[in-house]
């Protein structure tokens, strides 16, 4: 039997809030110890460096940003039409794939469920899902997941802990004005359908390299509230011991988790507010950043960042250890906006010519500088230059002796000058280039 309870939710921003204040909870799971499985898949993940973001339910036929709901405080029960209405009869998961496969991009993490509760998977504890709550009558996760194992994309499901529909969920601090009742809590119920559809994500739709949380920013007001990750975490893992388990949470992570995120800002900066926290030398890391400005589809929001702007914060991720969701919101219709394309188009173009300096590669041996950063793998070092205004840089490179310089842009071999300090690259011009790119030989 499926769940009585209507679930609907505000459609609310994927994480536009604080980090907890005070000190971080103590949320230990006991005994959890990484697979081998697991450890593959971290470092697999780490390789990759490049994925996207696909935010997409049934706010975006409000064309207002995934936020409205909570925003403008929609009654719950009339926010449950527009399901009614969902019909993206242009969606192609092949052609959305195709599209995300050509930018570069190595996996996809898609939104299974966002804070207004709709399930865009065949869920057998609800009925306000795709299969039920829509005409469309289409399993859309089911589709995109089963193309990404055929073009060979992984697969990474973000899922979101707080539900601004169910009368059982527990309440925060957003989505209070949405009308629910206020006696209906039921923190159990609510934590049982969770770990239901938890289960049903990782049984129903193939290998899932990891599952993304969000949410957990909501219980900032109750600091003590018990997300029970003891439970979620150890189930997850015991499903699929290789699914990594990250969650967006603001914070230094927790025990069981096995990839740190950040939000709208790279590693060490904290731009947006999101991203305070400390880096851990330990885990995989992942910033995401959205397209343009906003997650879901917002009609109004024409100011996508241009290629270059996204292929430099990509390098600026690796340069500092880091893989990039970059985010984009579909149409109601099923399309992807066509500047969206134009930008993964853009990002594949100059991947296809210099990847090899992002892909496989690790960051971090020297910090980040105003000028660009330093990514590398084996005794190949790349000195990717973003911003320079002369025509020679002193690198602080310290870890080697450097044999050889080539500029991987023109082919052309740099004269330079090393000592105990570092390198002086001879550069003959001015770079003006998305990224000049100096290979050192070691």
């Amino acid at each position: 039997m499926k769940n009585s309870f209507l679930v609907i939710a505000a459609a609310f921003l994927l994480c536009g809030s604080a980090s907890l204040h005070g000190q971080t909870p103590d949320y230990e799971l006991k005994d959890y110890s990484p697979s081998e499985e697991n450890l593959l898949s971290r470092e697999q993940f780490r390789e990759d460096r490049f994925g996207i973001f696909i935010h997409w339910g049934v706010y975006s036929m409000l064309a207002t940003g995934e936020w409205t709901m909570t925003s403008r405080n929609l009654n719950y029960l009339e926010y449950a039409k527009l399901a009614g209405g969902f019909y993206p009869a242009h969606f192609d998961a092949a052609e959305w794939v195709s599209d995300i496969k050509a930018s570069g991009a190595r996996y996809i993490c898609f939104t299974t469920r966002h804070h207004d509760g709709f399930s865009m998977f065949d869920s057998k504890v609800t009925d306000y899902d795709i299969m039920d709550a829509s005409p469309f009558r289409r399993d859309i996760v089911k589709e995109i997941a089963d193309e990404c194992h055929r073009q060979g994309i992984e697969v990474h499901f973000y899922y979101s802990i707080i539900d601004w529909g169910r009368p059982d969920a527990p309440r925060g601090r957003t989505g209070l004005g949405t009308g629910r009742p206020t006696d209906t809590v039921d923190q159990d119920a609510y934590f049982d359908f969770m770990k239901a559809q938890l289960t049903e994500l990782l049984t129903n739709y193939g290998p899932v390299r990891a599952i993304w949380l969000d949410g957990h920013w909501d219980q900032d007001i109750n600091p003590d509230f018990d997300w029970r990750y003891d439970e979620l975490y150890s189930l997850v893992h015991s499903l699929q011991p290789g699914c990594l388990v990250g969650n967006n949470h603001h914070l230094v992570p927790f025990a069981g988790e096995d990839i740190q995120i950040f939000e709208r800002d790279l590693p060490g900066e904290n731009t947006a507010g999101l991203s305070g926290q400390a880096v851990s030398e330990a885990l995989p890391l992942e910033t995401c950043q959205t397209m343009n400005g906003m997650w879901g589809y917002k009609i109004t929001d024409l100011d996508y960042k241009s290629v270059k702007t996204l292929v430099q914060y990509l390098v600026g991720a690796a340069g500092r250890d880091a893989n990039l969701l970059l985010n984009v919101g579909p149409q109601p219709d099923g399309n992807m906006p066509s500047q969206a394309v134009d930008r993964l188009k853009g990002i594949g173009e100059w991947l296809q010519e210099y990847g090899c300096t992002i892909y496989g590669t690790r960051g971090g041996e020297m910090p980040p500088h105003d000028w660009g950063v330093l990514t590398y793998k084996d005794n190949i070092h790349y000195v990717h230059i973003l911003n320079l205004q002369d025509n020679s840089l002193f690198v602080p490179f310290t870890a080697g002796k450097v044999r050889k310089a080539t500029c991987l842009n023109d082919g052309e071999e740099i004269r330079f000058r090393q000592d105990k300090d570092g390198v002086l690259l001879k550069l003959g011009r001015i770079p003006d280039e998305i990224d000049h790119i100096i290979r050192l030989e070691i």
